[in-house]
């Protein structure tokens, strides 16, 4: 097994709002905090590619991917991984996501427990650097990728 691990994550802004969703806790309920959509890489798969599906699994909705915006690395706390790489992309089409039937999709009824757009500043949110990051600016302008390199903080 690669102990590396590759993840596209979708970031859907809309208004001064984030997409975000809840995953659904092993007893029923609802995860704590906050993640972006998205998930893991199939083999050959392109990142662009890997959104698309992602975002077609979880709400039903076919994205229009635009142009990376964020890339982060980071240890991983899978069993059987080391590491992981996530690639954040911007979807140019928030408003299909305003109204979702998660009981429509192939996967989000059974691994979300909501969705929303959420204000990143006062949420718990994870990966937390998407907390203090002016992401509407990053999507408004043509800005370079941001890269989260989490080892290097890690030894700070």
């Amino acid at each position: 097994m690669d102990k590396r691990r590759i993840n596209v994550r979708a970031i859907i802004w809309c208004e001064g709002k984030l997409f975000a969703v809840k995953h659904k806790s092993k007893d029923g309920g609802e995860a704590d905090y906050w993640c972006l959509p998205g998930g893991g890489l199939d083999p050959f798969e392109s990142l662009a590619d890997g959104v698309r599906r992602e975002l077609l699994e979880e709400t039903g909705v076919a994205a229009q991917v635009g142009r990376m915006l964020f890339g982060q690395q980071l240890r991983s706390t899978r069993p059987g991984r080391d590491e992981e790489l996530e690639f954040f992309y911007h979807i140019t089409n928030p408003e299909d996501f305003m109204d979702i039937d998660l009981v429509k999709t192939s996967h989000g009824a059974e691994e979300l427990a909501r969705y929303d757009f959420i204000d990143p500043a006062t949420e718990d949110l994870l990966p937390e650097f998407l907390q203090t990051i002016d992401i509407e600016k990053y999507v408004e302008t043509v800005l370079p990728v941001q890269i989260v390199d989490n080892f290097n903080e890690e030894l700070r």
